[in-house]
């Protein structure tokens, strides 16, 4: 056990942009516990080497760039990264390295870190970049785990952490229900800020709450309320460009009256011409340093959960969820889980269910669940209404009558169950609340971390079928234990996969790099494309968008070279390499499962 960690005072939202709130102290204060009692290694291991220099840089020439860095925006805002790489956890997180590190902990590091506190020290940065061709990799928190947290994909990067100085909300205005935010504004920043000012609006958290509300929406991530598609809630940017130039999105691209910013740049999304927002969300053709976001007028809402008996219901359920969602019954971004999924959020190891490295057996799951709240099933769906109480009161019945079609469906509101069953946490979730509590699963294995698998299928049983019989067969093969959540809308489902694992383990971690890259290839070979995943697996999945000799991937490779000609801007991420990098071995392919050595391979 890490007893300096487990002893040291949690930062506070108060404290630090990145910490916890106080209404959360005792919460994460448990769950850090609950995390640490359940590790076997250390919290750190001396370094096997001293810093990882960017590709074809010099010791000498680094030394001498971070020397001119430090005089441009100050000594204490370039820290060199030549210490013990420590994992911690999800509060006191690394941005060094990716905490849950698939590779070996010490090959996916930065040789620097850079703490700019503006758009123009952003613009220095870059500049800086592209005067000594040295790599960087912004981050907005460096929470994005299970993608690959805060690591840069070129080993020896510069991550130039945007949020520990830039985390003002800018904005926040009631009547139009938007807010202007920098990149380390925190789901809980926000929340709280909304809260003492008691306005009538709601954030849509994920399911957890420490991230970057910008971050979040430019990596495409999603919640749960009707404002669920955070991408598609933004509205304007500020970003800096490769080159150190300046970009606004939107109507931020018209000038306010005397100087001022435009009126309607959080009103209308777009400006004339070209709308290009779209290509600096999962890209690298830009840093974003500001940017709008609508929030949800406050309303009534009432939580609930479906059981449902039997693993075979699963496409009959999706087909039911489809003409619900398609017609607006459905309030929300619903989730249909697996009932292992109940076992897992207790915060419970994985040994006090099942003895022995194996997967639980069916016939475990269901009798470890019968004993829980909800009782032996299946499927579990939950959802939430919103508006007037007799508008969720029609809405309900109509669900009910749909959901009935399958024998042995169980109806539940939060009152039916005990106060620390997840349904009062989906409550919570679902009406914009950001928490902690999904911290919880973690806690399966010893040194606990996490991949996320993320296909997307279309809203019909087959289709849903044939990706869950995929990822069923791929994880049975490779000895996991399979926790699926679906995200259902009435066209798409973001299947995600959550393949936990003992980051202590090399073997597992092995088991785990080659389970995704079956999965990749396999869902790829049906149509099933993810939407996002992490870092050291984005050549594959963007290779598996190839149609027309791979007419997309050209046409970001056309891009990244005219804004970025030097490469300096997070070469490879998502699959997209500059000039500099493109087929010189940096690539990770469906054959590379090794990934003990990161740099180019021949």
């Amino acid at each position: 056990m890490a007893t300096q960690a487990v002893l040291s005072v949690i930062p506070s939202l108060k404290e630090k942009h990145s910490g916890a709130p106080t209404r959360l102290k005792q919460e994460a204060e448990d769950a850090r516990a609950r995390l640490f009692s359940n590790r076997t290694a250390p919290p750190s291991q001396p370094r096997k080497s001293t810093v990882r220099l960017p590709p074809d840089v010099s010791q000498g020439e680094f030394d001498a760039a971070v020397k001119e860095l430090r005089g441009a925006i100050g000594d204490e805002n370039v820290e060199v990264n030549d210490k013990d790489l420590v994992d911690g956890w999800y509060i006191e997180h690394p941005n060094t390295h990716d905490a849950f590190h698939i590779s070996e902990q010490e090959e996916l590091v930065s040789s620097a870190t850079v703490y700019p506190g503006s758009t123009e020290e952003v613009q220095t940065t870059v500049r800086w970049a592209n005067k000594f061709k040295i790599p960087i990799y912004p981050i907005s928190i460096g929470r994005n785990l299970g993608y690959g947290g805060a690591a840069p994909r070129v080993p020896g990067s510069v991550v130039v952490d945007l949020g520990k100085r830039m985390h003002q909300i800018l904005d926040l205005d009631a009547e139009n229900s938007s807010c202007v935010v920098e990149p380390g504004v925190t789901y809980f920043g926000l929340y709280e800020e909304i809260q003492s000012r008691k306005l009538p609006l709601w954030i849509d958290t994920p399911d957890l709450g420490g991230g970057s509300v910008m971050g979040n929406a430019i990596d495409r991530g999603v919640g749960y309320t009707p404002y669920g598609d955070h991408f598609g809630q933004h509205c304007g940017m500020e970003l800096v460009l490769p080159d150190g130039s300046l970009l606004r999105t939107g109507m931020g691209a018209m000038p306010g009256p005397d100087g001022a910013d435009n009126p309607t740049w959080q009103s209308f999304q777009h400006a004339f011409g070209p709308s290009v927002d779209g290509i600096f969300s999962q890209s690298n053709y830009g840093i974003v340093t500001k940017m709008g976001m609508f929030l949800m007028p406050a309303t009534e809402h009432q939580a609930y959960c479906f059981t449902f008996p039997r693993d075979d219901d699963f496409g009959r359920i999706v087909d039911l969820i489809r003409p619900l969602a398609q017609r607006g019954v459905l309030g929300n971004v619903p989730q249909l889980r697996h009932v292992v999924q109940e076992l897992a959020v207790t915060g419970r190891s994985k040994s006090s269910f099942h003895a022995g490295s194996n997967p639980m057996t069916r016939d475990e799951i269901r009798a470890a669940a019968a004993k829980l709240p909800l009782g032996e099933c299946s499927w579990i769906f939950y959802g939430t209404q919103y508006g007037p109480r007799e508008s969720i009161a029609a809405q309900l019945a109509v669900i009910k009558a749909e959901f009935a079609k399958i024998d042995g469906s169980h109806f539940f509101l939060p009152d039916d169950l005990p106060k620390d069953h997840y349904l009062h946490e989906r409550s919570l979730i679902c009406s914009g609340v950001p928490r902690l509590r999904d911290l919880d699963w973690l806690n399966w294995m010893p040194n606990g971390a996490h991949l996320f698998f993320s296909p997307i299928a279309p809203t019909r049983g087959n289709d849903a079928r044939t990706v869950h019989e995929i990822i069923v067969a791929a994880h049975q093969r490779h000895g996991f234990d399979l926790f699926p959540t679906l995200c259902v809308t009435g066209r798409e489902i973001h299947y995600i996969t959550n393949i936990i694992y003992d980051r202590a383990d090399p073997d597992m971690k092995k088991r785990a790099i080659r389970l995704m890259r079956e999965m990749i290839d396999e869902c790829a070979a049906k149509g099933y494309g993810e939407y996002r995943t992490h870092l050291l697996f984005a050549d594959q999945v963007a290779g598996t968008y190839n149609w027309n000799n791979s007419a997309l991937m050209n046409f970001n490779e056309k891009i990244k070279d005219v804004l970025d000609p030097n490469g300096i801007l997070a070469p490879g991420r998502n699959g997209i390499w500059p000039t500099r990098f493109r087929g010189k071995g940096w690539e990770l392919k469906s054959d590379d499962i090794d990934l003990t050595n990161l740099g180019p391979r021949s």
